[in-house]
């Protein structure tokens, strides 16, 4: 066993000592998703080390931060197991030594209870809560614990900002050196709303700067980065991306594929195993994306609506309010949207599907007309917002870049630069990227369609295989308003497997994703 040494109190402010021994490493081969080591108990209690504590780990001047886990026979005493996560991070060779640092109770841990008290926290105390998230210095409980607070205390303008800031300090800078730079936003719960694939092309036509970072689906049928995956390459390094930017004015990539807000992917795990989404922790997870990419101008799209996230109009009217001030005070020229968001937005719901629908928009030819007029709506605002077009103006040349094929031609532009083949695409060769089983749902009874639900019919696309089967989704052949007789289609479920169409249609028991209301209709005698 290694000599245990006890150092000198490393600062005032500190509350706890610091201990360390050395071991050596016995490398396991397990990987538990998070950096974990293994210490014998005997041992670890001998140093005042216990299940759950944080330990500093040190070789060849290498450091990382684990958690610790105790055993009597896993490993010897002098000895300390490795999980992969760990042996990768110190690139340590079996029996190396290895310098253990009990470092005690993290400091933000005094922040985290001052807010369960209701306390505001300053920025400081906010940004050393992110830089104990960022190192793995919290448990999941105590990140929880923070969360919870948010959620029950709220958070102050302030609060946001200082999260906001302390998000966008853990990642990478990005720098497009033009001007304008805009961005946008939608809150989600739409199905098919790829707006986005449509909004850059206009605005990188029409001379500004959209360097877009988008998700991957969490829960939907696809996010716009797994829809354009589908013709090219998403995940680009940020020298490229920016790259890119500066020579045709726009990019569609995955936000998870570059470090511009690090952080906002550790709280996102927190929040959604807790079904929690504090409205100030969405603010500062949206805006600190937008600042990372150092946005002047952003529209915000907040679609509301039976089945969406906000369901009325004064809780969407409060939340762009939020938006704009704090946006205001972060540097950013926020407008924010107020949509219909009450059934899926275009026709495709998948990857593929979706694709096409964005593809139809920016050719103008058998286009869904929902999606090509809420996005030419949106790009106006934003037009109009950066100095690009003269108030009231901004639709109208939205529309005019996508009549005259200047959208389209810039869309290309990206996706070439993204690694795509131009050459061929169309909306017509998408029909050979959508899955080859089908089944085609029909309605049971006649009347008038009343609702299309978002959230079950992205489910039903998921039970066919989407987002992971680029070809597997749902065709919407109506929408709310149309009137349907018994036997006409209503929607086509779209397979790249038969086990799963069939899946898919199993799944369809007990779920009425279209609602119809009987109508009377006039008779003519």
């Amino acid at each position: 066993m290694g000599k245990k040494i006890t150092l000198a109190l490393p600062a005032k402010d500190e509350v706890w000592k610091f201990k360390k021994y050395v071991c050596r490493a016995k490398l396991l081969d397990l990987r538990g998703g998070k950096p974990i080591v293994i210490l014998n108990q005997d041992e670890a209690h001998q140093n005042d080390i216990y299940m759950g504590h944080r330990v500093v780990l040190q070789a060849d001047g290498r450091k990382t931060y684990a958690r610790v886990d105790l055993s009597d026979d896993m490993v010897k005493i002098g000895e300390i197991g490795l999980f992969g996560e760990v042996a990768d991070e110190l690139k340590v060779k079996e029996g190396q030594a290895v310098l253990i640092h009990h470092t005690g109770r993290p400091e933000s841990i005094e922040y985290i209870k001052n807010k369960i008290d209701g306390k505001e926290l300053a920025p400081p105390h906010m940004r050393k809560i992110i830089d104990e998230v960022m190192d793995d210095s919290l448990s999941e409980g105590e990140m929880a614990a923070f969360m919870s607070a948010c959620y029950i205390r709220g958070m102050t303008d302030n609060e946001v900002v200082g999260l906001t800031d302390a998000i966008v300090a853990t990642g990478s800078p990005f720098h497009v050196g033009k001007i304008p730079v805009v961005d946008k936003h939608c809150i989600g719960g739409v199905a098919g709303n790829r707006t986005t694939m449509v909004i850059v092309p206009i605005m990188a036509a029409a001379g500004a700067y959209m360097p877009k970072s988008s998700s991957r689906s969490i829960t939907s049928a696809a996010g716009t980065a797994d829809t354009m995956e589908t013709i090219c390459e998403v995940s680009l390094p940020i020298e490229e991306m920016e790259r890119q930017v500066r020579k045709v004015g726009g990019c569609v990539v995955w936000g998870g594929a570059i470090n511009l807000a690090a952080a906002d992917d550790k709280l996102i795990k927190i929040r959604n195993p807790l079904s929690l989404d504090p409205k100030g922790v969405l603010l500062a997870s949206i805006l600190a994306k937008k600042k990372s990419v150092g946005a002047q101008y952003c529209i915000i799209d907040i679609p509301i609506g039976r089945g969406v996230k906000v369901q009325d109009a004064k809780e969407a009217q409060a939340l762009a309010r939020d938006f704009i001030g704090i946006g205001k005070r972060l540097g950013i020229e926020i407008e924010a949207m107020i949509t219909d968001g009450s059934e899926p937005i275009g026709r495709g719901i998948g990857p593929a599907l979706e694709c096409r629908d964005v593809l139809r928009a920016l050719e103008n030819k058998d286009h869904p007309h929902d999606l090509k007029e809420k996005s030419c709506q949106m790009a106006g605002v934003l037009l109009e917002l950066c100095g690009k077009a003269q108030k009231g103006r901004g639709y109208g040349i939205a529309m005019q870049l996508i009549e005259n094929g200047k959208a389209l031609a810039k869309f290309k532009e990206i996706v070439e630069w993204q690694g795509g083949n131009v050459k061929k695409l169309t909306s017509d060769s998408m029909d050979g990227r959508i899955g080859s089983r089908h089944h085609t749902v029909k309605a049971s009874a006649g009347g008038k369609i009343s609702h299309i639900d978002n959230k079950l019919m992205s489910k039903i696309a998921r039970a066919a295989g989407a987002p992971a089967d680029k070809g597997a989704g749902i065709f919407l052949r109506v929408h709310r308003g149309d009137v349907v007789k018994a036997g006409d289609s209503l929607f086509d479920i779209f397979s790249e497997s038969e086990s799963k169409l069939d899946f898919a249609i199993k799944a369809l028991e007990g779920w009425e994703a279209v609602e119809l209301e009987k109508v009377v209709l006039d008779r003519v005698r």
